[in-house]
């Protein structure tokens, strides 16, 4: 990448305003300058409340953010997607110059694309949103899906996080983790559940996924909704035989699954549903994409959604929050998600289409419609992949907003006459109610 002059605005700033409007076109898709004679050189990427403007020498940039702005040079600005603080830890020689937890930018000439444990870094994209805060309308609230969504419980919740992380380890080649997917495999079978233990190889090593299937009532051919999350846990730190209670990452979405399980199978749903508890994702998402690759082109088509939870119950901000990451192929799910934190829930929601480093993304990768659910600022948890990641750091409330707007949009994709089609696509943008679906802003079309 060349040199570039820099610097940050708030997004509500009048030049990060302007400068958006004329590098986009309709629904936020980059297009043309706008009339107006805006420069052509200058460019833009926002994340969340901060907008990077950039451009190829420094006039562009003092013209647009005035005299009064810090125009700063780099060799290049490069985009990090980090795990917790994994890039920082491995890297702390690198300035960044922008902070916003699982996204960072750094200067390009301190740092070369390519990836890392937990981390990738890579150039970073012009004229788009890395992250946004949507402001979703609340919709008419269903009292039959109220009372599906009253099914949950937090000490259920709890009670399933004790059971999950009584092994001193869950990593995936080590005898702990097999007991907790035993475990999980016989309380799945104990719902009614059909379980399936699919057996995967984790380099030198084998792990399994266990697969939980709940049959539709509908005729043939039915589409198919999957839950995921991934059992394993693993310390960095310490080594694979250290103590790895990974109570957040990721005993709490495991636990989420199987107290989605014990509410989803309250109902029979005219689609087919199937749970899935991945093994290997630690050593780089071997379940998830062992279950993907052996999925034929009839099964890839069947499913309408994947929602995948890996981390949904450290509280990191002074609110709670989530955050939704998808893909293009994801993006009527993620106004979906969106729309069921602002009617059920007091999440304070925002929305990436940059996946990384979870089960999500093979599923993404073939062409299938997934959203990850994380807690809000999970960077801020430190003690990932560590033997830190216990219970006792954990806030279940926070887990059961997540667990409620993740079951109210189940529940929509399970119906026959959902929001979603066959391939995951909105039937009506605007929902039954006529409430508009949740604001991308500038959303890119499609990941970097």
């Amino acid at each position: 990448m060349s040199p570039v002059a820099w610097t940050v605005l708030p997004v509500d700033d009048p030049a990060a305003r302007i400068a958006r409007a004329a590098r986009s076109g309709p629904a936020g898709r980059t297009g043309p300058p706008a009339a107006g004679g805006h420069d052509a050189a200058l460019h833009w990427t926002r994340l969340g409340d901060s907008v990077v403007l950039f451009a190829e020498g420094p006039d562009p940039v003092r013209r647009a953010a005035g005299p009064g702005a810090a125009v700063r040079d780099a060799g290049g600005l490069n985009l990090v997607i980090q795990v917790g603080r994994a890039f920082q830890r491995a890297h702390p020689e690198v300035p960044l110059l922008l902070d916003h937890g699982r996204h960072l930018v750094v200067d390009a000439a301190e740092t070369h694309a390519g990836e890392g444990v937990d981390w990738a870094v890579r150039p970073l994209p012009r004229d788009v949103v890395v992250v946004d805060r949507p402001t979703p309308s609340a919709r008419r609230a269903d009292p039959a899906l109220g009372e599906l969504l009253a099914v949950l419980s937090q000490p259920s919740y709890e009670e399933t996080l004790h059971v999950v992380t009584a092994p001193p380890t869950r990593h995936s080649l080590d005898p702990g983790f097999v007991i907790a997917a035993e475990t999980a495999a016989a309380v799945l079978q104990a719902l009614g559940y059909v379980v399936v233990r699919e057996p995967i190889i984790v380099g030198a090593g084998h792990s399994e996924n266990v697969v939980a299937d709940l049959a539709g009532m509908a005729e043939a051919p039915r589409g198919l909704v999957v839950v995921s999350a991934h059992l394993d846990s693993v310390n960095h730190a310490d080594g694979p035989d250290a103590p790895a209670p990974g109570a957040d990452d990721n005993a709490s979405g495991a636990a989420g699954l199987l107290e989605l399980a014990r509410a989803l199978v309250t109902r029979r749903w005219p689609h087919d549903l199937q749970l899935i508890l991945f093994g290997g994702e630690e050593q780089g998402l071997f379940g998830s994409k062992a279950h993907v690759a052996a999925l034929g082109e009839a099964d890839r088509g069947r499913i309408r959604a994947v929602l995948n939870m890996d981390m949904i119950a450290r509280l990191n901000t002074p609110a709670p929050g989530v955050l939704l990451e998808g893909a293009e192929v994801s993006r009527t799910l993620v106004d979906e998600l969106a729309a069921a934190a602002a009617t059920w829930t007091s999440l304070a929601v925002s929305t990436s289409l940059h996946p990384y480093a979870s089960d999500h993304v093979p599923f993404i990768d073939a062409g299938i419609p997934a959203v990850l659910t994380i807690e809000g600022n999970d960077t801020a948890n430190g003690d990932v992949h560590t033997a830190r990641d216990t219970l006792f750091t954990l806030y279940p409330p926070l887990a059961l907003e997540i667990l409620r707007m993740n079951l109210a949009v189940l529940a929509t994709y399970l119906e026959a006459d959902g929001r979603a089609d066959g391939n995951g696509a909105g039937a009506d943008d605007a929902g039954a109610d006529g409430a508009d679906p949740a604001s991308h802003g500038d959303q890119p079309g499609a990941p970097a």
